[in-house]
């Protein structure tokens, strides 16, 4: 029975084993240089991929490569000396969706299609519409200026389809499964 207690001990303590490490305490765009306010300390098990806290000085003043969310765990690449978004091959789109146009809850990150609106589809048939749709992914969410006004949803997508989305009448956007490329 002791052997067993002493062995449960053991592998408690190194599957349990967790490391204090750099986490996002708010959104950090492309290009903005990293500040104290902009990170916390968490303590997960992780291995490896992410900034452990005795790395903090390395980071710091250090410019974001690419956005950076809050809330999620640090990775090396993620900072650097330049930014590096959007990647190449890829570009940002700004779309000014009404109303109902989105879901309420769309957040940066997410997987979306962005089809035409009712008005942009009135004048094309279903293979047409289908060619307009675009996929990619959020990359940021403004809300409207004014009661009923368009809220604005930025897409990172393929730069041959850059032109296409921003050619899109009354733009909407449906959230796809994340595991899926397909676009509806």
């Amino acid at each position: 029975m002791v052997v067993s207690a002493v062995g449960f001990t053991l592998v408690a303590r190194t599957v349990g084993e967790r490391d204090q490490v750099l986490v996002l305490a708010r959104d950090v765009p492309v290009g903005r240089v990293l500040k104290p306010g902009d990170l916390r300390v968490v303590e997960v098990a992780a291995d490896a991929g992410v900034v452990p806290l005795a790395d903090r000085s390395t980071v710091l003043g250090r410019q974001a490569r690419v956005p950076l969310v809050a809330g999620s765990l640090l990775a090396p690449g993620q900072v650097g000396t330049g930014a590096d978004f959007p990647p190449k091959g890829f570009s940002q789109v700004a779309l000014a969706v009404e109303p109902g146009g989105a879901p309420p809850d769309l957040v940066r990150g997410e997987r979306v299609a962005v089809l035409p609106g009712p008005a942009g589809a009135e004048a094309v048939d279903e293979e047409e519409k289908a060619a307009s749709t675009v996929a990619g992914t959020v990359t940021g969410v403004r809300e409207p200026e004014s009661a009923g006004g368009p809220r604005v949803v930025t897409v990172l997508v393929e730069t041959g389809a850059a032109r296409r989305a921003a050619q899109l009448e009354h733009p909407r956007v449906v959230v796809l499964p994340a595991e899926g490329r397909e676009a509806p």
